[in-house]
C-alpha cells in the first residue's frame, strides 16, 4: 500500500492518475469509504426508494443531481474518474470494467453513494480484532444470499454480504463496535452457519477474495454496498454503472 493510500484525496488523485487499482480496505483509516451505484434519471426514484426499504444493505451517504460530478462530501472530487475501478452493466450482464468513466457520462446520470463496512474496519482492529483480508492485502469476500431485497419499483433481488473470520471470544466485541456505524452497515446481519442464508461454499465467493477461516473463528456477515449490482443483474437494468467490488469512493467525511 502506498503513501496515497492514507488520506482520502491522495487515494482519491492516485486513482484519478491511473497509479491506484486496488482494493482500498485499509486505506484512509477513520474516513466513510462508500460504495457506488449511477442509473439514469428515469429509474433514479425507484432506486432512491430501494435503498429506503433496504436500509442495511443499502445506507445512503449522498445522493448527486443529474449530471452532477462533484460529491459534497469530498469537495473537488470527480465520481468519473477518482474510484479505483468501475462496472458497466447492460440488460442486466456485466459489460466491462474500466478505470475511469468520463467517456460513458451523461447528463441524466444520477449518482448515489452508499455506506461501505470497510468505513468500521479501522475502528474494528484498533479493538484488538485482527481482520485477515486487510493483514493480507486482499479484497474482502462476498456473496449473494438466499436474504431477498425488499422491492422497488423496478429494483428486486438478493442481498449481498461480506465476510470477515472472527474469533469466538470476539464476536460480541465486534457486533458492538461495528454497530456504531450505521452508514456503514452497522451490526452483522448473520453469524454462523453460512448455508442458513444460502451460502454452500466459503472458499468460493461471488465478489472479492477468499480467506481461511481458522478452527476457533466463526465466519461473520455484514450486509454489503455490492447488493446493487447483484440487484441490477436480477432487474435486468438497461444501464447502470458501480463501483468494482471492494474499490470505493473515499469520502472526506469522519466516521
Amino acid at each position: 500500500m502506498n503513501a496515497d493510500s492514507h488520506t482520502p484525496a491522495g487515494v482519491r488523485l492516485a486513482s484519478r492518475s491511473g497509479q491506484f487499482a486496488q482494493p482500498t480496505a485499509g486505506c484512509a483509516p477513520g474516513f466513510i469509504q462508500a460504495n457506488m451505484m449511477i442509473v439514469p434519471q428515469a429509474q433514479a426514484f425507484d432506486f432512491l426508494l430501494f435503498c429506503q426499504r433496504n436500509p442495511k444493505a443499502c445506507p445512503l451517504v449522498e445522493v448527486l443531481g443529474p449530471g452532477q460530478l462533484e460529491p459534497a462530501c469530498a469537495p473537488g472530487a470527480n465520481i468519473a474518474t477518482d474510484l479505483p475501478g468501475y462496472r458497466v452493466y447492460r440488460d442486466g450482464v456485466f459489460a466491462e470494467e474500466r478505470a475511469d468513466i468520463s467517456a460513458l457520462w451523461q447528463g441524466n446520470f444520477v449518482t448515489f453513494l452508499i455506506g461501505c463496512s470497510f468505513s468500521f474496519e479501522s475502528a474494528v482492529m484498533q479493538a484488538g480484532i485482527p481482520l485477515r483480508h486487510v493483514e493480507q492485502g486482499r479484497n474482502v469476500a462476498m456473496y449473494r444470499t438466499n436474504l431477498a431485497c425488499t422491492p422497488a419499483g423496478i429494483f428486486q433481488g438478493p442481498m449481498v454480504v461480506s465476510m470477515r473470520p472472527i474469533k469466538s471470544r470476539d464476536v460480541a466485541k465486534v457486533v458492538e463496535v461495528s454497530g456504531r456505524f450505521p452508514l456503514a452497515h452497522g451490526t452483522p446481519v448473520h453469524i454462523g452457519n453460512p448455508e442458513a442464508i444460502g451460502i454452500h461454499d466459503l472458499a468460493q465467493p461471488d465478489y472479492g477474495d477468499a480467506v481461511e477461516i481458522l478452527a476457533d473463528e466463526i465466519p461473520v456477515f455484514w450486509a454489503c454496498g455490492v447488493t446493487p449490482q447483484a440487484v441490477a443483474q436480477a432487474s435486468c437494468l438497461p444501464l447502470c454503472i458501480t463501483h468494482a467490488p471492494g474499490k470505493m469512493f473515499v469520502t472526506d467525511i469522519l466516521g
